[in-house]
């Protein structure tokens, strides 16, 4: 298995802090439910150097049950219109949904970009949303559902097929009329979207395949459970520094986005990696 390397990218890495306002999330869950207390968490991660804040109402952790847009709604405005308040405008906040009406709230409370686990296919109406409010909006890949998706995943190449279905699904946002500097990218790595260890380290080596398709790549490893089991099954809030070598491993390979929980370490470790790949390449 040997690692992809095109040219690093050409814009400095972005940090993407995790919020997530729900009671089952399977890193942080319940810890930020009071709009208070995920204010502050989110005021916190900018200190430490998000580029960028999500703010999600549904876990999507294996065998998560869905939650209905009305409940994301009532997790998630409040702290949105707080914090569009009290953030400078150009910090974006993200709203983590497969729901087209959770994403038009958001974006009508302060919400600037579209993070969509399912890239568009749970809703139709999340392509033509996103080309309407011309809102950038992340396409992840995704096999199944949260309650399926682990039921013994299979691909004959696996960072072909992802690739293949990203590219797939940023045609369909294009014909639906976004804006291709508005399309991001993430190939879904982790146990809980339809891919089993094997398939999460192969991704992570083919990164750059998937950065080669032009369009800005995100991606989300952090604290995720096959990072555990790489480290003697350690508990999710013990992986940051593994979730640190994926980072510095994406910047060596394009990957421009990061979604992160633990700012600060991953801050360090993506702007150490930019240093070196920016000198590998003569820049």
């Amino acid at each position: 298995m040997s690692i992809a390397h095109p040219s690093p990218s050409s814009r400095p890495p972005r940090l993407m802090g995790i919020l997530n306002i729900t009671p089952d999330s399977f890193s942080d869950g319940g810890r930020y439910l009071e709009r208070e207390a995920a204010v502050a968490r989110a005021l916190r991660m900018l200190e430490e150097g998000a580029d960028i804040l999500d703010i999600g109402g549904e876990s999507t952790r294996p065998g998560s049950a869905p939650v209905p847009p009305e409940e994301q709604e009532r997790r998630i405005l409040d702290v949105v219109r707080q914090l569009r308040d009290r953030i400078p405008a150009g910090i974006p906040l993200s709203i983590d949904t497969t729901w087209a009406r959770v994403a038009r709230a958001a974006l009508a409370a302060g919400a600037d970009w579209i993070n969509d686990t399912s890239a568009g296919l749970d809703d139709p109406d999340m392509l033509p949303l996103a080309a309407e409010l011309q809102a950038p909006i992340v396409l992840m890949h995704r096999r199944g559902t949260p309650q399926t998706m682990q039921r013994a995943p299979e691909y004959l190449d696996v960072v072909a097929e992802v690739r293949d279905h990203l590219a797939a699904r940023a045609e369909a946002a294009l014909a639906a009329g976004v804006r291709e500097c508005d399309i991001l990218l993430d190939p879904g790595i982790g146990i809980g979207f339809g891919k089993d260890q094997e398939h999460n380290l192969t991704l992570l080596a083919g990164l750059g395949r998937l950065v080669e398709l032009g369009f800005p790549v995100l991606l989300g490893t952090s604290r995720k459970r096959f990072l555990g089991a790489l480290c003697g099954d350690v508990a999710a809030d013990e992986r940051v520094a593994a979730t640190c070598a994926t980072t510095a491993l994406g910047v060596m390979q394009g990957v421009e986005l990061f979604r992160v929980h633990d700012v600060a370490a991953n801050r360090q470790a993506a702007d150490v990696a930019w240093a070196i790949s920016c000198r590998s390449t003569g820049d």
